[in-house]
């Protein structure tokens, strides 16, 4: 928990201590300050605390040196380098043994909020007919851990299967192939008659405009994850699975 003052109450369990990327594009930092208020509001006695790896303040360190005790969520949708490397990394180099929760994806929590965005951008996608014939790219950064664009996948063929799109592709923003054009080209080879492009990422900055400036033949094209309220009851159910295991091995 955090530090308080003499009488303040006492916060409900560890501080929840959300660990994101960071970046210099500024919408980033504030992406995840929305998410922060947005957890707040679910769960106002909880605390929340927010450490950055990379670009943004305040890091790791900074923030640990002013917790009593924590549970570590990674703002990752993956288990990729960032994940598996170097989250473990910064912790251990602050001194930190503290609990580490899950990473976002997979989750139908993850499917709702893309569904959500697509929504957003003008899609009807309660309805059957109009899913039926919608092929939509999902398009994430990608990773050079093949265990990761694997994960992906498997996002992709569980969402095509709960929701009934006519196809979806995979495109990457960052590493080798598919392209967003080419995976909208591909979609139009499987017989679909609308293509709707859906960004798998948390906050907006560079991948993310590149994803948009590379759909233009797309019909339609959602925004980025963000701070959905999806997320923000995603980010807590990891953090509640993580305390339990921590108690339970305590």
């Amino acid at each position: 928990m955090t530090r308080r003052p003499e009488g303040a109450a006492a916060p409900s369990g560890p501080t929840l201590l959300l660990i994101a990327h960071g970046s210099r594009d500024p919408r980033h930092a504030a992406t995840v300050d929305r998410l922060v208020h947005a957890v707040r509001a679910l769960r106002p006695g909880l605390d929340v605390a927010t450490a950055y790896l990379d670009h943004c303040a305040p890091r790791i360190p900074q923030v640990l040196g002013r917790l009593d005790s924590a549970v570590a969520v990674p703002l990752l949708l993956s288990r990729a380098y960032h994940a598996k490397h170097d989250i473990p990394a910064a912790l251990r180099a602050a001194g930190a043994t503290l609990p580490v929760a899950d990473v976002l994806g997979p989750s139908p929590l993850l499917l709702d909020a893309l569904d959500r965005r697509l929504a957003e951008a003008g899609l009807d996608v309660r309805s059957p007919a109009v899913r039926a014939r919608t092929g939509v790219v999902l398009a994430s950064a990608g990773s050079s851990d093949p265990a990761a664009n694997a994960a992906t996948r498997a996002v992709a063929a569980r969402w095509q299967a709960t929701r009934g799109w006519a196809a979806i592709e995979l495109a990457h923003a960052s590493t080798g192939g598919p392209t967003v054009q080419e995976a909208i080209a591909a979609l139009r080879a499987r017989g679909a008659t609308r293509t709707a492009v859906a960004p798998y990422m948390l906050a907006p900055g560079l991948l993310p405009d590149r994803i948009t400036a590379a759909a233009t033949d797309a019909d339609l094209v959602a925004d980025v994850l963000g701070a959905a309220p999806e997320l923000a009851h995603l980010l807590l159910a990891r953090y509640d699975a993580a305390t339990l295991t921590a108690a339970l091995a305590a």
